[in-house]
């Protein structure tokens, strides 16, 4: 998938990126300010999280629920990482093996940890209001 998307069409990108995506493990390419949190928390509204999503770059990691309570994604934004350890220390490996999505922002920071068969979707800033996007799967 590879196509020019405004930013009020974000819910259909969502949408389309859900029924796509081969894995669950979802990382998110792009520069600052080009819609990688706005795209996820999107996304998060998607699968049916009962939170609104916000960007998790002081504390790493949040966690979305469903209507029963039950973990249904975690949002990683490591762009404050310093190095692979710290989200090992954090137990990031646990969360590879949950059945929950994994929504990952700054997954370059991280290469070595991420599984073999994740989903890259690369955001490029086209202008003001219009984003490209594509989707890769490894």
């Amino acid at each position: 998938m590879k196509r020019e998307f405004k930013l009020n069409d974000i819910e259909s990108v969502a949408k389309e990126l859900i029924e796509t995506a081969s894995d669950k493990v979802v990382c998110f390419y792009g520069d600052m300010g080009v819609g990688k949190t706005t795209l996820i928390k999107a996304l998060v509204k998607e699968i049916g999280a009962v939170d609104t999503a916000n960007s998790p770059t002081f504390g790493l990691v949040n966690e979305y629920a469903n209507i029963k309570g039950e973990p249904i994604a975690y949002h990683f934004d490591f762009y404050r990482l310093n190095d692979e350890m710290e989200a090992l220390d954090m137990g990031f490996e646990d969360y590879l093996s949950s059945s929950a999505w994994l929504f990952i922002e700054w997954p370059e920071k991280i290469k070595s940890l991420l599984p073999a068969d994740y989903v890259g979707v690369f955001l490029r800033f086209i202008d003001e209001n219009t984003r490209s996007i594509e989707l890769n799967i490894s």
